[in-house]
């Protein structure tokens, strides 16, 4: 079975060293959370909002070991009006026998406010 795992950052500024660790550091947190290992990765797609364009986020991703296969797409979120903004998102397709009410969805910093219903945010 392939479930979604989702998560969410917010950065502080526009640039290549913020957008970078805070998408590192979610990554980590999902991974974490989920005891996810690489091998078990379909695919991962990360998107940010349109106010930040520094950098690819993707970057960070290939900062773990044992990454360096897995498919990686960068994208741009709808900018829909008064949405949040210094955000990325992560969408990770994981193969996993565990159910989706198992699954740890984190969202950090300001994007705790995206899915306060799922009640795995993180105070990092």
């Amino acid at each position: 079975m392939i479930r979604g795992v989702r998560g969410a950052i917010t950065v502080s500024g526009n640039t290549e060293d913020e957008i970078i660790s805070a998408t590192e550091e979610l990554i980590k947190e999902i991974i974490d959370s989920n005891q996810i290992h690489p091998t078990s990765v379909a695919s991962v797609f990360i998107s940010t909002t349109e106010d930040l364009d520094a950098t690819f986020p993707a970057k960070a991703l290939r900062k773990f070991a044992s990454w360096t296969y897995v498919p990686v797409m960068c994208m741009r979120e709808v900018p829909v009006q008064n949405s949040l903004k210094n955000c990325v998102r992560i969408m990770m397709h994981v193969n996993t026998e565990k159910l989706q009410e198992e699954i740890n969805h984190i969202y950090l910093r300001d994007a705790k406010v995206l899915r306060p219903d799922l009640g795995n945010t993180k105070d990092l």
